[in-house]
């Protein structure tokens, strides 16, 4: 059985991790099983917990802006994604990385004392 998104192999359980699984599973309701669990994991977990962080995060945000939060998930998501100031993972760690690296450089050329180890800033 192999597994993959958009064309691409994620990975292949071989004809032995088949039979180490079956030993558990009916080999009839193998296919079915590990769908089942693929979409368990992907959408009803992951997608369920990162919506759930969006929400907690941009509701009050939309509320702020004068913008009632759609409980549909789907305009509620377009009515996020649609903000100027949305940044996704992405671009909060680039954003995060880049803020790092320029303290970094700032600090470079300061002696390491009790004082910017305590109050490096």
């Amino acid at each position: 059985m192999k597994v993959s998104v958009d064309n691409t192999e994620l990975f292949t359980l071989s004809e032995v991790d088949k039979k180490i699984i079956q030993n558990d599973i009916n080999a009839d309701e193998f296919d079915a099983d590990i769908k089942r669990r693929i979409q368990w994991i992907i959408v009803d977990e992951k997608l369920k917990k990162c919506y759930e962080r969006l929400r907690k995060e941009w509701e009050p945000k939309l509320l702020e802006k004068g913008i009632t939060p759609s409980f549909d998930k789907a305009i509620f998501a377009q009515q996020v994604f649609t903000q100027p100031d949305y940044k996704d993972r992405k671009a909060k760690d680039l954003e995060s990385k880049a803020a790092l690296e320029q303290m970094a450089k700032a600090h470079q050329d300061k002696p390491v004392t009790e004082e910017t180890i305590v109050n490096p800033f």
